[in-house]
């Protein structure tokens, strides 16, 4: 048994009735923001730190505008503000140099919708009639009522009775209000079967599977193309805090975030058609670290913009709570020297990988695709030493793996066989 989580969005049928109020919150969300990164300003310039959310709270709390909101998504708004500026130290400590701390919320002088959380407290739901009441702050409650009555309508498969709603957001996504039910369940779905598969990450071909006998490659093409013609256009923008440069950023979010969850929705289905219960996956987590002379690594001028725009964490998140919905236990192992050894014979040698893709054992003469080999030797990580124990195994798999690509058509990966026919 394990609980899960899920987001559910759902369009607000009422959304004229609600319009008006709902945008008064997120006015009252941006200003708070506001408030936020103006005392924290204050307090990096008097003290060179950065106050965190329980100072943010305790300092703010009794401002007029932490009362525009109810007390639960004022707490929220400040939650979000320090986990910008953690985000923002934490890029510069991995050495990206182009990133910026959180800015103000404000567009000229107006204030953008922001996003308004309503945890427990603020939120009442109607599952009969599929209504939901949105608490106000106390003071948005003069003359007005004390919360917003929001009718929704979900996809024809969602079910919320089945879960137990956590969170609820409202956020202003293409000049309407809509609902995001954060969720949460327990489950304990059965596992597909006993098989194995490794996962190698990377940035020209994000994601290589290894299922032991043959493999799938998922080049990252369509990604980098998004990164980098966002990354131009942005730069054509007179100002980065501008509203041009911040919807072409929050598309570009958009597009990345769903090329993430096509991706991870693409390895567990297969993983599920080949009866595989563990998957394990190369552990990324200090590739953003400094060399053993404590310099940042170089991963080349391209290598090193595709790896600080590549969610590492973000998508093995993804393909973690989308296998354990299937009952698919998720792994992380180091990937130490899986990109070095043969998954054949199990022989290390740094000169192995003579180029960029393809991989030659000088010992047993495999010839292999590089990814395809790390992944194998990550799958191998849990298993018995099969490179090892003297069998006599085909290994032309290695070679010769299927590539799964990203159809923007229809928006999934599918066989390059398929998208190559369905272009024009």
């Amino acid at each position: 048994m394990s609980r899960t989580i899920r987001t559910f969005e759902a369009t607000i049928t009422n959304q004229q009735q609600v319009r008006d109020d709902l945008d008064q919150l997120g006015w009252a969300a941006s200003k708070l923001w506001n408030v936020g990164r103006y005392y924290a300003q204050q307090q990096w310039d008097e003290t060179g730190e950065i106050p965190d959310d329980g100072e943010l709270k305790a300092e703010l709390k009794s401002h007029e505008r932490y009362t525009d909101l109810h007390s639960q998504s004022s707490q929220r708004v400040l939650e979000e503000l320090a986990e910008a500026f953690t985000g923002w130290f934490e890029k510069r400590r991995n050495g990206d140099d182009r990133a910026r701390p959180p800015g103000y919320r404000k567009h000229g002088d107006s204030h953008p919708r922001s996003t308004v959380s309503f945890k427990a407290a603020g939120f009442k739901h109607d599952a009969q009639f599929n209504r939901v009441r949105l608490s106000k702050g106390r003071n948005l409650k003069e003359h007005r009522s004390d919360f917003i009555l929001c009718e929704y309508q979900t996809r024809p498969d969602v079910d919320l009775t089945a879960w137990d709603i956590q969170q609820v957001r409202a956020v202003y996504k293409r000049d309407e209000w809509r609902l995001q039910f954060v969720c949460r369940t327990t489950i304990d779905p059965k596992p597909p079967g006993d098989e194995v598969a490794g996962v190698d990450l990377g940035i020209c071909n994000i994601a290589t599977v290894s299922f032991g006998g043959e493999s799938v490659l998922y080049p990252g093409g369509a990604l980098k193309e998004d990164e980098y013609y966002f990354t131009k256009k942005k730069a054509t923008c007179d100002d980065s805090s501008s509203r041009e440069a911040t919807r072409l950023d929050r598309k570009r979010t958009g597009r990345r975030t769903h090329f993430l969850h096509a991706l991870s929705k693409a390895i567990v289905k297969e993983c599920v058609e080949r009866d595989v219960g563990r998957l394990v996956v190369g552990d990324l987590g200090g590739i953003r670290e400094d060399d053993e002379n404590g310099d940042p690594r170089n991963w080349g001028d391209h290598g090193n913009l595709d790896l600080h725009g590549w969610a590492f964490d973000r998508f093995t998140t993804l393909l973690d709570y989308k296998a354990e919905a299937e009952g698919i236990d998720l792994e992380l192992v180091s990937e130490r020297d899986t990109s070095k050894s043969c998954s054949a014979c199990g022989h290390t040698d740094d000169s192995q990988r003579v180029e960029r893709g393809l991989y030659v054992c000088e010992k047993c003469d495999t010839v292999a695709n590089a990814d395809v080999n790390g992944a194998e030797n990550i799958r191998q990580k849990v298993l018995p030493s099969l490179a090892t124990d003297g069998g006599d195994r085909d290994n032309g798999w290695l070679a010769q793996p299927a590539v799964h690509l990203f159809d923007r058509s229809e928006g999934c990966f599918a066989p390059r066989e398929q998208v190559a026919n369905r272009e024009p």
